[in-house]
């Protein structure tokens, strides 16, 4: 799940987190049992036609939030190359474009307190059991809500070293990647805290859902 708050509004807006998620789900499955070529180029064209409901700048906006995935696709078309296996690179390639475009979907066109509800959803057999899980169900939140916060920053600082430095993007920005992380999780530390720790932030939440 990678970005919220689409600027473009489209008709997935309007459908069900649960029936999104479920489309996530069985597609995912599917591509992964039937893995021919043919079936990953339909189902990578059929994401190009769910974006294209929500117009060009839908598109171009999901498009963009898929960049990161430029590395790992480079990696697995090298390797496969490598081995001798091309073609089951490029499928795997585009199964993996497909996935990551139908969750990047769902997350673009689906409010993140309506997501958590349908995590809680999915946890009720656990708290059936007698099990706490607001620890949990924060801690999904706050993974689901701070990727593409990261994934922004990370593409901020590969930009500031671009315009800063001759060589090459590598490993060293590891070091300063990581700082950015933690000072991140520090501070949603520290605000968790003022706000009285999980049990009162999950509290706070559950009355804000069930006044929605």
């Amino acid at each position: 799940m990678l970005s919220f708050n689409s600027p473009v509004q489209t008709v997935w807006h309007k459908v069900p987190v649960g029936w999104k998620f479920l489309l996530v789900c069985f597609a995912s499955i599917f591509l992964f049992v039937f893995d021919s070529l043919y079936i990953q180029c339909i189902a990578l064209l059929c994401c190009v036609l769910f974006y294209a409901v929500g117009g060009v700048s839908f598109i171009r906006i999901g498009a963009k939030k898929l960049l990161f995935l430029w590395p790992i696709l480079l990696v697995i078309v090298v390797w496969h190359g490598v081995t001798g296996t091309a073609m089951q690179g490029i499928a795997f390639a585009i199964r993996l474009i497909s996935i990551v475009a139908l969750s990047n979907l769902m997350t673009m066109t689906s409010r993140l307190s309506d997501l958590l509800a349908l995590i809680q959803t999915a946890l009720t057999p656990v708290r059936a059991l007698g099990f706490s899980t607001r620890a949990l169900e924060i801690a999904i939140a706050l993974v689901v809500r701070f990727t593409p916060v990261l994934i922004e920053k990370g593409s901020t600082l590969f930009d500031a070293w671009r315009l800063r430095a001759v060589k090459r993007v590598n490993w060293r920005i590891v070091l300063p990647m990581s700082l950015i992380a933690m000072d991140d999780a520090e501070h949603v530390a520290e605000a968790l805290k003022a706000r009285g720790g999980i049990r009162a932030f999950a509290s706070s939440h559950e009355r804000s859902h069930n006044t929605d």
